[in-house]
């Protein structure tokens, strides 16, 4: 199961880092990612983490701005997120997979969402 953590309002400009806390361990989850999903929109992918390699995927609209990263022995990935913008706003969701891959269908455990919105 996972929880996620640290939404909330902020101003464009501003910063917030979401956490998502497994109750599990999270040693045998290779891929863990965050995901958003924006009124009317689809849900897109913002970040990934590899557990074996640390290796980390971020799509160009978030890249240079996001970062992602894992803390094994607390169970948690973690979403910084800086330089926010109105386009930001959304629903996010982190997730897992046994696979460090960019196949979104892989990722089949979901924690329940934390709103993020940005104002002008």
């Amino acid at each position: 199961q996972l929880q996620a953590f640290g939404g909330g309002l902020v101003q464009a400009g501003g910063s917030l880092r979401l956490s998502c806390v497994a109750s599990g361990s999270i040693r045998s989850i290779n891929g863990m990612a965050w995901y958003r999903q924006a009124p009317g929109k689809e849900r897109e992918s913002v970040a990934r983490i590899a557990g074996s390699s640390g290796s980390t995927y971020y799509p160009d609209s978030v890249e240079g701005r996001f970062t992602i990263s894992r803390d094994n022995a607390k169970n948690t990935v973690y979403l910084q997120m800086n330089s926010l913008k109105t386009e930001d706003t959304g629903v996010y969701y982190c997730a897992a997979s046994r696979f460090y891959t960019a196949n979104n269908s892989q990722y089949v455990y979901w924690g329940q969402g934390t709103q993020v919105t940005v104002s002008s």
